[in-house]
């Protein structure tokens, strides 16, 4: 597991947590915060894999943030439901596809450039996560008009907040072969399951993604923000890529040439990567990183403006 970076993520957000009670000069009336209990989200962006795969142009850092590969951004998206039950908390259901790359012969760093893997995989993940609002700007001003003769007051609708949660993740990655892209885990690239190789792995992981948003209101009905979210995970194999190189020939009997191929495609110093010796870093699970524009559609303010104006019908007529 990335061991560091979980401890140091998690105290992080403990710490933001408690500053969040401290806030209570940032927020407003329950009236304000929850005419926004409801919402629907959605999300476009960039995702960036952190892994055995590309990198940066030295030697890996902990598959943190230090080492993405800018040239390998994917692309993905998101879709959510967000409920907003206090004015401090929140949680999320969210829905989250996109596109993981890494490829080796972008980096200039000697080893991983002679190693020569790439992948690329659909990743799918289903997510619930729970959020801590440490900074919130929300005003109403005149937002159902009840005063005809009240000063018109712009309304403010700001949030900075925090998230943690569980998910999990669906993977698929893939490698070119003569111009096809062939689904990697059935070629046994580390010998998994074959005699003396590595265990066989599962195409799916637990996940834990934790992130920072921002989000400001457009209109009555509308929010756009911006949300940077990392997500760590409990396989080392999104990439194909765990521990150590198999014996080609012996993929090459048993899988198929693809097999052989594709399990250790160096290009340079190959003496560096023969039967035994390291292909991957099996002591750091993979992770990734995704950056989202979101566009948040309220769906609690239609119900809460039809009751205030039956509140205010019934009002009249008290004796």
């Amino acid at each position: 597991m990335i061991k560091s970076a979980k401890y140091i993520l998690s105290l992080s957000i403990l710490l933001l947590c408690s500053i969040a009670y401290g806030q209570h000069t940032n927020f407003n009336s329950q009236t304000n915060w929850s005419l926004n209990k409801k919402e629907i989200m959605f999300g476009i962006g960039g995702t960036q894999f952190l892994g055995d795969l590309g990198g940066r142009d030295q030697i890996g850092k902990g598959y943190s943030l230090a080492d993405l590969d800018w040239p390998s951004t994917g692309i993905g998206g998101m879709l959510g439901y967000r409920y907003r039950f206090h004015p401090y908390w929140a949680t999320t259901t969210s829905f989250n596809i996109g596109l993981l790359r890494g490829d080796d012969a972008l980096t200039k760093e000697i080893i991983r450039n002679s190693r020569n893997l790439h992948f690329r995989s659909i990743i799918i993940e289903l997510a619930q996560r729970l959020e801590v609002i440490v900074l919130a700007n929300e005003k109403v001003g005149n937002r159902y008009n009840l005063s005809r003769h009240s000063k018109k007051m712009k309304n403010k609708n700001t949030q900075l907040y925090l998230f943690g949660g569980i998910g999990v993740s669906y993977f698929n990655p893939k490698a070119r072969y003569n111009d096809d892209w062939v689904a990697l885990r059935p070629l046994k690239t580390e010998g998994q399951g074959l005699p003396g190789g590595a265990k066989k792995n599962l195409p799916v992981t637990l996940t834990i993604p934790l992130g920072i948003g921002y989000r400001w209101g457009i209109s009555k009905m509308w929010r756009m923000g911006i949300e940077a979210t990392y997500t760590m995970t409990f396989s080392d194999y999104i990439d194909d890529v765990h521990d150590v190189y198999y014996d080609r020939n012996l993929l090459a009997a048993q899988v198929g040439p693809e097999a052989a191929y594709l399990s250790n495609p160096s290009v340079q110093n190959s003496t560096w990567f023969g039967a035994g010796q390291q292909r991957g870093d099996k002591d750091e699970d993979d992770a990734y990183f995704y950056l989202n524009l979101t566009f948040i559609r309220n769906v609690t303010y239609k119900d809460y403006a039809k009751q205030r104006k039956m509140n205010r019908w019934k009002g009249r007529y008290k004796f």
